[in-house]
């Protein structure tokens, strides 16, 4: 296991545990986290840890091309009390982000530090967001890391209201031409609109 420095450095990621711990510690600056995306890398710790570093394998992902959008779905993308933005109000969907409760988890992994480095990613023009509106109240959103190669990595996202996150992301998938969504680690929810698991080398390749 690596123990980062102040030095922006990472070790290879075919270093990784088998779950895809690569490294330990470091911090959240702007130029580390940038590294990071670009070499396959994120961060993913809770409140109270040391700063935890990964690259899993295999890599979940979505090729927009193979967006599954149920019949349901549709109608519900026809709602039109639905208003969906991109980057209208990052710092109001990752903080909805860091209030959800997810399983096995002891708190939040979205710190203030955190929601600090990536309104900073953002305020630089890396980080976006994408709204979710129903009568002028924030519903559901999603927020990520776009480094200009056709690649975004999203990050994390929210519902108050049913389907409100599948809302978002069906609508930036269909609506920006990205080659491909870097969902990270597996999920059902994810699954059950086209996402899959290719190898790390593969996703690599991609970045």
């Amino acid at each position: 296991m690596h123990y980062l420095t102040q030095e922006l450095w990472f070790p290879d990621v075919d270093e990784a545990t088998v779950d895809g711990l690569l490294a330990i510690g470091g911090d959240l600056s702007s130029e580390r986290l940038l590294l990071a995306y670009k070499s396959g890398i994120f961060p993913w710790y809770e409140i109270d840890t040391p700063i935890l570093w990964w690259s899993p394998d295999p890599r979940f992902v979505l090729f927009p091309e193979k967006l599954k959008v149920s019949k349901s779905m549709k109608q519900v993308m026809r709602n039109k009390d639905y208003e969906v933005t991109i980057n209208k109000d990052f710092k109001g969907v990752i903080t909805e982000c860091s209030k959800i409760k997810r399983h096995g988890q002891l708190g939040t992994w979205i710190t203030d530090s955190m929601m600090e480095a990536y309104l900073q990613l953002h305020e630089k023009g890396y980080a976006k967001s994408v709204e979710v509106w129903s009568h002028k109240k924030l519903i559901g959103g999603l927020y990520g890391v776009d480094l200009g190669n056709n690649v975004f990595s999203g990050e994390s996202m929210f519902a108050k209201e049913s389907n409100a996150s599948k809302v978002a992301f069906i609508s930036f998938v269909q609506n920006t031409n990205y080659k491909l969504i870097d969902c990270q680690v597996y999920t059902n929810h994810l699954e059950s609109l086209g996402a899959e698991e290719i190898i790390r080398g593969k996703f690599m390749e991609y970045l």
